[in-house]
């Protein structure tokens, strides 16, 4: 299944997305709520595995596929080329930073370019949406807590990760985690790690590479994450992104006002966000 939400933003609605229409969910289950960590623990994408509407087109705005997550946890470095590409040495063990929650920004939303920071980067990335909670969770028992996946641009103000020696405020200002354009279900993509992702800026390819390039992989991720740290329904894991980023190419390249950077991955589809 593909779950989307839809709507005026703070207002969104959860559906289902089949062959570009959507079924508003609400209008068959008027109790059901935001696609949130209620939703993941009341077993939601069980119940509605029985729904057959085929939906209906319509002209609305698409928001990020989950609401509220309690943690956006994203990977640096997760692909060799990227890390090379920077001058970094491949990493031992995954290297973890968050994004706060006020960048979740819709599929087709604008990014807005902040002022305290230039040098604004795109990175396409596949992203996790856990489906329940857990702790400690072993390699082997990882796709059990995973209700589906997405893509992330994890936007990034370079001049102020790099200034201020950490990465928390260059990658959590508004807007900067565009994700969707929906929330595929896990058992819907059989090869995880092995799709194809690309990103572009203004239609010209900047990162191209596959799933399988990641150094640290999906299970591997997970177990490493809740070792210590509990995953709720609801987060979001955003596993690394490849080479190709502006700020390392010759010479840089930062995004600026009107630039549209659209993000694909195989099977899941497109995210496009113009910056203002």
């Amino acid at each position: 299944m593909k779950f989307v939400r839809f709507g005026e933003k703070g207002k969104e609605k959860p559906g289902l997305l089949k062959n570009g229409n959507i079924v508003d969910l609400r209008s068959i289950y008027p109790e059901i709520p935001d696609i949130n960590e209620t939703f993941f623990k009341e077993g939601w994408i069980e119940k509605l595995k029985s729904v057959t509407e085929p939906g209906i087109k319509m002209k609305t705005r698409t928001g990020a596929p989950v609401s509220n997550p309690s943690k956006i946890i994203c990977l640096g470095k997760n692909y060799e080329e990227h890390a090379k590409e920077g001058g970094f040495e491949t990493p031992g063990s995954p290297l973890l930073f968050n994004k706060t929650p006020n960048t979740l920004n819709g599929p087709f939303d604008h990014i807005v370019l902040p002022q305290s920071s230039g040098k604004i980067d795109w990175e396409v990335e596949l992203a996790i949406i856990i489906g329940k909670q857990g702790k400690r969770i072993k390699q082997k028992n990882a796709f059990d807590y995973i209700a589906g996946y997405t893509i992330m641009n994890d936007v990034s103000g370079r001049e102020a990760q790099f200034a201020d020696s950490q990465w928390f405020r260059g990658k959590s200002f508004d807007t900067f985690a565009p994700m969707g354009p929906c929330m595929v279900t896990t058992d819907e993509l059989d090869d995880i790690q092995n799709l194809d992702v690309t990103a572009l800026v203004n239609g010209q390819i900047m990162q191209q590479a596959n799933t399988r390039d990641m150094i640290f992989d999906i299970p591997f991720i997970i177990e490493n994450i809740s070792e210590d740290i509990t995953l709720m329904p609801g987060d979001v894991i955003s596993t690394g992104t490849p080479s190709g980023v502006g700020v390392f190419r010759d010479p840089p390249i930062e995004l600026k006002a009107d630039d549209v950077v659209e993000c694909r991955i195989e099977k899941i589809g497109s995210i496009k966000n113009k910056c203002v």
